[in-house]
């Protein structure tokens, strides 16, 4: 028994408090094993974040040096193309002045490729831009790039919602006037890819404005609105009084937002803003979504046309305006523009706003159209006559130009006869149908 008491006693504290105490230290030191494990942990995870931080950083880096570098514009060459391309080459002290800088959007299109040959021959700087989107054939807009690079005019390859290039083109040129032409064209398309639109007309019109307001000097800015705005207007011939605000089309109420737009930054930003409504232009170089150009390749094929008649079976008719007319117009719109009158993006006062249409005035049916194309080919084509569908198109457009007339002496001066006569020149030559030929050289 004394044993066991002995051996019960030894299991008991000598003093009292001393198992609370070993037991106290004990989980003191496991406390600190566990918080300096866990500041170790911590200190590992700040580096690993660390880490992270430092390769995600120099990734994007990387990532955005490599943009950069691969970008199709920008260095020192580039700018110098840009000043060589942007200077006027007027004499000095001529009647004409010491010559403009324009910046000339959508400049591998066709209207602005004829416009910017136009101001290089008589002596203004022109630079140009364009996306080259697959709208269609992008050889085409690369073979009308060619033949502005023979005539001294450099185009960016670039795309207008690129706010970076545009405020570096500004500030590497101070342009005296922008001529906006760029868009995503075509009523029907629209149906296919609303989204290209609203990027292109409208996204792409604001950024071009924001570039144009914060710009020192602002200049002057003309833009290529549409007859496609009078939409369902059948008062006739349409005139800039006439209503706007019923479009028939995604393409149409695109154009007309660009204008209520440009008024916007006219009325904020003391922005000189001209709006040219073009009534279907046609010519060499044209675009090959268009009616002519596109019955022209079909009944050379053998293929046949589809040919859209309205209501009642009556004929479609548009006011077909032959490329050099608009050529002319666009020029007399940047001659007389107006100063813009804003700087830093603040207006200083008023500034001009103005709307033209720039059309032939002289309305000529669909099947008329195909009848003459037909005695220049020297073939019959075969017609797909059918009723006009729901797609955006309107039966008929017809130009009233009296103001354009008044204030920019503007003067229509090319039939459709002669006119296709000149595109189906082009397009044999362009496209070696029958080159040599006793018909080819009888145009």
């Amino acid at each position: 028994m004394r044993v066991v008491a002995e051996e019960e006693e030894d299991m008991l504290p000598s003093t009292p408090g001393k198992v609370k105490i070993e037991r106290a230290g004990a989980m003191t030191r496991q406390l600190h094993r566990c918080f300096a494990s866990t500041g170790t942990m911590f200190l590992w995870a700040l580096f690993l974040v660390a880490m992270t931080a430092t390769y995600l950083s120099f990734h994007s880096f990387v990532d955005t040096s490599s943009r950069y570098f691969a970008a199709s514009w920008g260095g020192l060459h580039w700018e110098r193309q840009i000043r060589a391309s942007a200077s006027p080459r007027r004499p000095p002290g001529s009647a004409e002045g010491a010559g403009l800088s324009v910046l000339v959007t959508g400049a591998a299109g066709f209207v602005g490729t004829h416009c910017s040959l136009a101001l290089r021959k008589r002596g203004d700087g022109v630079v140009g831009i364009d996306n080259f989107n697959k709208y269609y054939d992008p050889s085409l807009k690369k073979a009308r790039r060619a033949l502005l690079a023979s005539h001294g005019v450099f185009v960016v390859e670039g795309d207008i919602n690129d706010g970076r290039l545009l405020t570096k083109l500004f500030d590497v040129v101070p342009f005296t006037h922008v001529l906006h032409l760029a868009a995503q064209a075509g009523v029907r398309y629209a149906m296919e890819n609303p989204a290209s639109y609203v990027h292109s007309n409208i996204a792409g019109l604001v950024s071009l404005l924001e570039a144009c307001k914060e710009a020192d000097p602002q200049p002057a800015v003309v833009w290529a609105s549409s007859s496609s705005v009078y939409g369902l207007n059948d008062a006739v011939p349409f005139s800039e009084a006439h209503r706007t605000d019923r479009p028939a089309s995604l393409y149409a109420a695109t154009k007309k937002a660009g204008e209520e737009i440009t008024h916007t930054y006219n009325h904020i930003y003391g922005l000189s803003v001209t709006g040219l409504r073009f009534f279907t232009v046609y010519g060499p170089w044209g675009r090959p979504d268009m009616a002519y150009f596109s019955f022209t390749r079909n009944i050379l094929q053998g293929k046949p046309i589809t040919v859209y008649r309205g209501r009642d079976h009556v004929d479609l008719a548009r006011d077909f305006t032959y490329i050099d007319d608009i050529v002319r117009g666009c020029l007399a719109s940047l001659d007389t523009a107006g100063r813009s009158t804003g700087t830093g993006g603040r207006k200083c006062g008023p500034a001009p706003y103005r709307i033209f249409n720039l059309g032939n005035t002289a309305p000529v049916t669909v099947p008329t159209l195909v009848s003459i194309l037909e005695r220049y080919l020297r073939v019959n084509a075969k017609r797909n006559v059918v009723e006009m569908p729901g797609n955006g198109d309107v039966p008929f457009t017809h130009a009233n130009i009296s103001l354009a007339r008044e204030q920019l002496g503007y003067k229509p001066t090319t039939s459709l006869e002669m006119g296709l006569k000149k595109f189906v020149r082009w397009y044999l030559s362009y496209y070696g149908y029958n080159r040599g030929t006793q018909a080819f050289n009888n145009l």
